[in-house]
């Protein structure tokens, strides 16, 4: 899908929706709308490192929000013990993050596929219970509340309509980081092992270097949006980077598609304000998240904009075959003719 536009081609599109994004407060939103925008864009910011992951390479991970916990803990722990603030907590959320995903990523030198799936979930669960029992160093199941405030050019931004841009910002800086990756020989090198992998050790490629490196691009990712998401919340607690999170941000990647790079902007918009479009709650919310998996598994399994995008090429064609005059229907009136 991304071979099948030039590399400047296929930024376009993304820059468009950022834009239009940028004018959302011009609307005047409510404080609800806009905390879900903001939540929504720091979920898309760890997409965008999923994408690359299950997208490029072919590995899904099921612990993803655990290494955004990471990266959360990691600015809260830094500001409260050194008191290291929202800038600086940014890359080092990002390095220890990365490391934890290499770490994970090492037992994918021997098992692949579902067992690899399986060990992120895994890890998930043992974060969660390391975070819990950690007594008062990292707040038990209470959990860390985070006080230094978001300084930017010497005034706050830790309102939501400043907030918004600070994220909005990160979403870019994400989008054009795996436009980036996407489109370099790195790029090409993931593409390959998600192919075939034997065929790719057979070229010379080191696959499972290739894929622990996939995996702390990801991680990287998630733990800048862990520290985005400490700053926003103001607290954090280990029952916020359990299963079940992780499962939304793969639910998220897989709606919006994993492949293109609007990918994760789709799917991380749909699924934060469609539950409160529809105005359902909690229970419902995960019903409507199943039956949309299950519906996009089936009928789009390369996501909502790949759908989208081949349903508007199949009937630009269909109509260019109806037009009269084109080489189509002229052959079908020469064939009529000679009868």
């Amino acid at each position: 899908m991304y071979n099948s536009l030039s590399p400047i081609r296929s930024l376009i599109p993304v820059l468009v929706v950022l834009i239009v994004l940028a004018l959302v407060p011009a609307m005047g939103p409510s404080n609800r709308m806009l905390s879900l925008a903001i939540s929504a864009g720091i979920n898309i910011v760890a997409l965008y490192g999923l994408s690359v992951l299950f997208g490029q390479t072919g590995i899904l991970s099921m612990g993803h929000a655990a290494l955004v916990g990471v990266g959360a803990y990691a600015a809260a722990l830094l500001a409260r013990d050194t008191g290291i603030g929202f800038w600086l907590a940014l890359p080092l959320g990002g390095i220890f993050a990365a490391i934890a995903a290499a770490i994970i990523g090492i037992p994918s030198l021997r098992v692949s596929g579902h067992h690899f799936v399986i060990m992120t979930f895994a890890f998930g669960q043992l974060l969660t219970i390391v975070l819990t029992n950690g007594g008062d160093y990292t707040g038990a199941a209470t959990g860390l509340d985070l006080q230094l405030p978001v300084n930017f050019l010497g005034t706050r931004a830790d309102d939501l309509m400043p907030y918004y841009f600070v994220v909005l910002a990160f979403v870019t800086l994400s989008a054009v980081a795996s436009w980036a990756i996407i489109n370099s020989s790195y790029g090409r090198t993931l593409r390959a092992i998600r192919e075939n992998e034997k065929l790719a050790a057979s070229l010379g490629i080191n696959v499972g270097r290739q894929k622990i490196g996939a995996f702390v691009v990801s991680g990287v990712f998630a733990g800048i949006s862990g520290v985005l998401l400490a700053y926003f919340l103001r607290h954090i607690s280990p029952s916020q980077f359990t299963s079940f999170p992780s499962i939304y941000l793969a639910l998220m990647v897989m709606i919006g598609g994993a492949r293109l790079l609007l990918g994760p902007i789709a799917g991380g918009i749909l699924v934060a304000f469609l539950p409160e479009v529809l105005n359902l709650d909690p229970v419902e919310s995960r019903i409507l998240y199943g039956v949309c998996l299950i519906a996009v598994i089936l009928l789009l399994p390369n996501g909502l904009i790949a759908g989208a995008i081949d349903g508007w090429q199949k009937l630009t064609r269909n109509s260019t075959r109806k037009q009269p005059g084109t080489p189509a229907t002229n052959a079908e009136h020469a064939s009529e003719a000679g009868r």
